[in-house]
Parts: C-alpha cells; structure tokens; sequence
C-alpha cells in the first residue's frame, strides 16, 4: 500500500478522534508530510521502537502502540501459560503521552489474558528491569525515549531477566507485529474491565523500597561518603525526569548532606522547558547547574535523562572553568574507582570483568589490564551486557564489575540488565568523595588517569539523514564503503577493517564498520544508529599528550569527512 492510500485509509477509520482526524487534515495539501508520515511503518527492531509523535504509520501514537503490544502479547502467549500468569510489568517515564502509551499497552495486554503490573506514577528504566526481576514476570515494557527531544517517545521491550530482548524473542515480536493490522488486529479492553477481572494491578512502594535497598548495597568505601558529607557540595539535575525520586533518595540515605538540585529541571514535564533536548551529553543543559555550582564552590554537577538510564557529569578544572565529560572519560572515571577501591580493600574478584561496548573507549581496557581484570568486548547496546550477565550469573565464570558504554550508560550490580543512571549517579557521587579524602577533584582523578595509561582520546560525530532519502542514502553509504573500502585515512593506511555484518567475529551480526589504522594506535567505526535518522561515527586515539590526540582526531574527522561526503 502506497503512502496515499495509507493516508487515506487512516482518515477514514472511525476509531480516530476528531482531534486526529484533523491532524491529518492540515496536511491534506502537503504531499511530502503525507509520504513522510506514511511512506513506511515505524520500524519494531530490536531496541523496540522509537518516532516522533503524530498520526501516521511512521510516528508514534496510540495505535501502533497497541499493534506493538499485541505483538508482545503474541510472543508472551507463545512462551506458555505459566509465562502468561507471570505477566508484564510496564513502566514510562515524563514524556508526552507516555502514561496514555502505557496503559494503552495494559488494555491490550489484559484482552490477551495477561497478568499486568503498571507502574502508578513515573519510574525510570533500571527500576522497570529490577521490578521485572524482582516480580519474576516474564517481560516488560518501557514507555520512552531516553534522551531525545520532546518530540519524541519510544516502546522498549524486555525478557523475564530484565534485559532488552535479545534478536531471536525480538522477531518473534517483529513478526507478530508484521501479521497483525494496526486497527483490526488488535484486542483491547478497557482499563476499568482490566482492573475488575484482576488481570491488572498497580504495583505498590514495597518494589521501589527494595530497589532503593538494593542499589545502596552497590556502595564500595561508604566510609569516603562519611568522612567528606559535612563539606563535600554536589549539584544534580533529572531534567525534568524520572531520577529525581530514587536519586535524591538514595544520596540523603547514603549520607551526602549538601545535595543542590536544580529546582527550575526538578519537575516531570514532558516538554522540558529549560532545555532544547534533556540530554546529559549536551553543556547547554547544565547552564542553570553551572550556575549554582559557581554560586556555591561545587567541584561536581551529576545530570541524568529522563528515562533515568543515562549520566552526564560536569566537573571542575584546574582553573575553575566547568568542563562537561563525555562518556567514555566518565566510564575511564568509574572503571578506574571500582578497580582501585576494590583493590584496597581485598574484594577484587580473580576472575573481574568490565564489559564495554565495541564503539566505547580503550582506555578501559588498559585500566582493566593494569588491574589483572578481563576486559570483554559486546555489540552497541545495553542488551548484550545484559546477556553476558546472565551468562555469568548462570555459569560462575566470571564476576561482572562494571558495564559501561559511550553512550553514557553504566551499570553496576547485577540487580538490573539495563543501563542505571541511579547506581552509577551514587558511584560517582562516592567516587568523588573518596577522591576529595584525597586531595583531588574528579577533573585531577581524570589527568592522573591519563598520565598513568596515556592520553586516550574519543570522538563521537552524529550526521543527520531524516526522512525517507535519509534512511535511503545511509543505506547506500554503508554498502558503497563494503564494496569500495577505505584504504587510508589521515595520510595513514588502513591495516584492518571488520564488518560485523559479514564477518565472522563470534559477536551477532550488526550493520557496522570498524577500521584500524597502521599506527596501531587509531581506529575509526562507522554505524547507521539503531533509534535515530543519523549515521554515527566514532574515532579514537592515544597519544603522548592530549593536543597530538585531539590532533589527530582532527585530522582524521577532516580526511573522513571528504570520503564519505558528510
């Protein structure tokens, strides 16, 4: 079906409100909105599914969210009927239309016969893939999407042990969703209908209890916290979302007395008024922190998104200028704390694993090595952390330390299989203390790091292709570069490349690209983003010093840049 008949098809159906009929109606005379909203369905992979909200087959609204769900109550069904009594938990987070997503997702769910746990207010991710363990259900669903614009919202999907569903449950919600219409396929009943047959129930402050509890046992050196509460100063900031509960929970527990929170971004709104996107990665968003910590002499700001699965921190430098971390210098922060704490106290594990993801910086690694630790390598994706997890956990081989990934995702305890943003904000907090105990301040933390490993620098660069010629041009670049591969780049040859598409490297498949240059110090990856229009590129290097690395990041960021014709 072209996207005109779809167009149409959609304005004629009666289960639209006239609100939506006449969203569709602006547009009547805009073909190109009309092929933009309905040249394709939103595309189920397997982080879930994530658009901008609007009526239309390729946007987010209530109905493919139920088509969504129906395809999660298809593959619940197919587990069995023990699966089907363990039920889903569902989540959401601040966004628009995220609670209406969600129960939406119970109702049809519960017309499945289903057994249902709804969160009654805002929760973040790592608290949903904690209750879905804790509950012992046998999936869950996450209304979100983490950190990008207000436009935007999001469905993610996990199995029984918290974890995004790994590829092959996925397709079986993939194709499920394929085989069910959109309006006609679905099974749906009303919340109250829910509720009365007692399929459905609001999960109570007993589960949110025991992940406070739970995430408070991650602590390494409590002691550090104790020593430096009366003085030690720390700014935080939700960004309008989900952290603020847990994690202002947690750091008064742990015993951080002067905790300044941003009340201008400390409220659930789905619009994120003070900010263009509530991402941590983003300095703008800090500017209000910023001010509260120059205000009140603050070596540390900690931000989370609003999913509360990600971290930002800014920090102070030598010269008293607030410098925002990306996060790989973020995890090298954390890798390095966890590794050398554990050390000084006896609980270092022999058989310790840090886990990183393939685009996630090196410098992982030769912390993990100075320390005697495994390092492992996983696809981008919190999910395959998750499985190696769970693998661990099932085997003994190994004892996981920490799981972190660029993208500012860290996880520590095994109580979760996502990213958490309130376990790693406590992390960092203790980190920070146990390093003023010191003498230092985080930014100090970081240059000994790399005075002590060497200056390893990263670069992450997101190239926008919105649109139905976007997605069709990121296509052609990623299949020109496998029949027509980079030879050399920043005046250096190429001595490796690995397509994770094709080649056989043990990890799944997955659409990227990997270069390694013939200094054996640089590399470069190429991916099309699995939750985004934009290809990503990823450079990394270690040098001597920090300008010959920023150096050559510039250099080969210029030379690719012409290569590929960003």
């Amino acid at each position: 079906m072209g996207y005109m008949e779809n167009y149409k098809r959609w304005y004629e159906r009666a289960e639209l409100t006239e609100a939506e009929k006449a969203e569709l109606a602006a547009i009547a005379n805009d073909e190109k909105e009309i092929e933009e909203r309905f040249y394709r369905d939103l595309e189920f992979g397997t982080a879930g599914m994530r658009g901008i909200i609007g009526i239309g087959t390729n946007r987010i609204n209530i109905y493919n969210v139920r088509q969504a769900s129906q395809g999660v109550a298809e593959y619940v069904l197919k587990e069995g009927e023990a699966a089907a009594k363990a039920g889903v938990l569902i989540g959401y987070d601040t966004r628009n239309f995220s609670r209406t997503f969600a129960e939406e997702t119970a109702r049809v769910l519960a017309a499945n016969g289903i057994r249902v746990y709804l969160f009654p207010k805002v929760h973040s991710v790592p608290e949903v893939s904690f209750g879905i363990r804790e509950l012992g259900c046998a999936a869950g669903v996450m209304i979100t999407a983490s950190h990008n614009p207000k436009e935007y919202n999001g469905y993610k999907v996990y199995g029984p042990d918290g974890g995004q569903l790994p590829p092959d449950a996925a397709q079986t919600v993939i194709d499920a969703i394929a085989a069910c219409d959109v309006f006609d396929g679905v099974k749906l009943v009303s919340l109250d209908d829910a509720f009365s047959s007692g399929l459905l129930t609001y999960t109570d402050e007993n589960l949110d209890e025991k992940f406070i509890q739970t995430v408070m046992l991650q602590q390494i050196n409590p002691d550090a916290v104790h020593q430096v509460a009366d003085t030690m100063k720390l700014v935080y900031t939700p960004f309008h979302g989900t952290g603020s509960r847990p994690i202002k929970e947690v750091l008064k527990r742990i015993g951080f007395k002067n905790v300044l929170v941003v009340k201008e971004q400390d409220t659930e709104d789905g619009n994120f008024p003070t900010v263009k996107s509530p991402n941590p990665e983003n300095k703008e968003g800090f500017t209000r922190a910023i001010e509260i910590a120059k205000e009140n002499d603050v070596d540390l700001i900690i931000g989370t998104d609003p999913d509360c699965d990600r971290v930002g921190i800014v920090v102070r430098d030598a010269e008293g200028e607030y410098r925002t971390l990306t996060g790989n210098q973020t995890g090298a922060l954390l890798v390095e704390y966890i590794l050398r704490a554990r050390a000084e106290m006896g609980t270092l594990p022999e058989n310790g694993v840090v886990i990183k993801t393939i685009v996630t910086t090196e410098l992982a690694a030769a912390i993990a090595k100075a320390y005697n630790i495994e390092i492992m390598n996983v696809l981008t994706g919190f999910k395959y952390i998750g499985e190696k997890m769970t693998a661990f956990a099932n085997t003994g081989s190994h004892t996981y330390l920490i799981g972190f990934e660029e993208s500012y995702g860290y996880l520590v305890g095994t109580h979760a299989r996502d990213k958490d943003g309130v376990v790693a904000t406590m992390l960092i907090a203790e980190m920070a203390a146990y390093y003023k105990t010191k003498g230092m301040s985080p930014y100090e933390a970081l240059q000994n790091i790399y005075k002590k490993y060497g200056y390893f620098a990263e670069r992450t660069i997101s190239v926008t292709m919105p649109g139905k010629d976007g997605m069709e041009k990121m296509a052609q670049l990623l299949s020109s570069l496998r029949k027509n591969p980079i030879t050399k780049a920043a005046d250096i040859d190429v001595s490796s490349v690995v397509d994770y598409k094709n080649d056989e490297t043990g990890l799944p498949k997955s659409d990227v690209l990997s270069y390694k240059l013939a200094d054996n110090k640089t590399y470069f990856l190429i991916r099309p983003s699995g939750t985004e229009p934009k290809i990503k590129l990823y450079l990394g290097t270690v040098a001597d010093d920090n300008a010959s690395a920023e150096k050559m990041l510039d250099a080969l960021y210029a030379d690719l840049q012409k290569q590929l014709n960003l």
